[in-house]
């Protein structure tokens, strides 16, 4: 076995931290907000009803044809359910997927850095070589470094592994990096997968897929879930999306990884999906308020916080509290303030030209996240 394979996580390690010390964990992604009434009743009748056989390898023709009506109805994008949809246990699949059928031994997978940690495992488990070009900051943000992310592909580059909005940066893409992005895809015929499991959750600005830019769909695939738009992780559901020839190529690998999974789930979010604005708005409002509120508590007691534009987390800068290695703050923190955060050097591929950043999440309840406040603020002033 592999050191890296038999390392604890970072996220067990505060997992258990908080466990021990009684702390309010605002380390790992898992909502505990409320899912659709609709959909959880949609759910029950399905496993009631008796559907909870295996569906079909590519998907319930429900919720692929739903998949379907949803990037046409958001983003003017039109895929034929039958061969350009495809549904997959969870986005973590998807990805996993699309890097076994598309790169191999000695191919070399571009991400930004940091990236979200399957990233890295999925190069690992195709035999690829993931190259990271680090966002850069700007301000009180992320930006993308064009320039560095052109001088990083090599003739050995197969694949783009795009993220926005983007975990765990909360940086989304706007029109111009993402100009900027197709057009090296064009002139150096990279493929894209695009990671947009957030597309739902932005605050500020708006999500806009690549695959909308000129020349752009017929060589991306885009990847998106049901989990984190309905706060139902748990249920694994995701989808991809584009052209037949690179949806065959995923569908040949997913086939020996799951088969599929999940009938009632898909039945349920199928009827869901083409409600998904309503819904989302409302989901939104109420993270925007859960991010105020972070951001606020963090200001104030002296972490400063980096736009969090999308998706569940805040970047903090911990030099206020005279501290620059995020991984060592994060593990006294419990014992100093009664609170898990998680290093974002945890999700560094190379060098890390911020050590001194941590990851706060916000998609708990108002409750723990006041209580979480409340504490940075007493730890910093002692």
């Amino acid at each position: 076995m592999s050191r890296a394979s038999s390392e604890t996580s970072i996220f067990t390690e505060m997992t258990e931290l908080a466990r021990r010390t009684g702390a309010v964990n605002l380390g790992q992604g898992v909502p505990d907000l409320d899912s659709p009434p609709a959909l959880l009743a949609g759910v029950s009748a399905a496993v009631l009803a008796g559907r909870n056989q295996y569906p079909p390898a590519a998907g319930h023709p429900a919720l692929r044809a739903a998949v379907a009506a949803h990037q046409r109805a958001h983003y003017g994008l039109d895929f034929a359910p039958e061969a350009e949809v495809l549904v997959t246990t969870g986005a973590t699949e998807a990805l996993a997927a699309a890097c076994l059928a598309l790169t191999g031994p000695g191919d070399e997978i571009l991400t930004l850095d940091p990236a979200y940690d399957a990233y890295p495992a999925d190069a690992r488990l195709s035999g690829a070589r993931l190259v990271s070009v680090p966002l850069t900051l700007d301000g009180d943000g992320f930006a993308l470094d064009a320039d560095a992310l052109a001088a990083a592909v090599t003739p050995r580059t197969r694949l783009l592994l795009l993220n926005s909005p983007h975990n765990p940066a909360g940086k989304v893409l706007d029109d111009a990096e993402l100009a900027a992005v197709a057009e090296l895809c064009r002139e150096r015929d990279l493929t894209v997968v695009t990671d947009e499991v957030y597309e739902h959750l932005v605050y500020d600005g708006r999500h806009r897929p690549i695959a909308t830019l000129p020349g752009m769909r017929e060589r991306t695939l885009t990847i998106s879930s049901a989990g984190k738009t309905f706060n139902v992780t748990g249920w694994k559901v995701g989808w991809i999306t584009g052209p037949a020839r690179l949806v065959a190529a995923v569908a040949s690998v997913k086939q020996w990884l799951t088969y599929a999974s999940g009938t009632p789930y898909q039945e349920a979010i199928a009827l869901m999906l083409g409600e998904v604005g309503p819904w989302a708005a409302g989901l939104r409002a109420t993270l925007r308020a859960h991010r105020d509120l972070l951001t606020a508590g963090l200001a104030e007691a002296g972490l400063r916080p980096l736009r969090a534009e999308a998706g569940y987390f805040v970047q903090a800068d911990i030099r206020g509290w005279g501290a620059a290695d995020g991984l060592r703050f994060c593990r006294e923190l419990p014992e100093r303030a009664g609170v898990v955060a998680i290093p974002t050097s945890a999700f560094r591929q190379g060098e890390d030209p911020a050590p001194w950043l941590v990851r706060f999440s916000f998609c708990r309840r108002a409750e723990p996240l006041r209580e979480a406040v409340e504490r940075l603020a007493k730890a910093a002033s002692q």
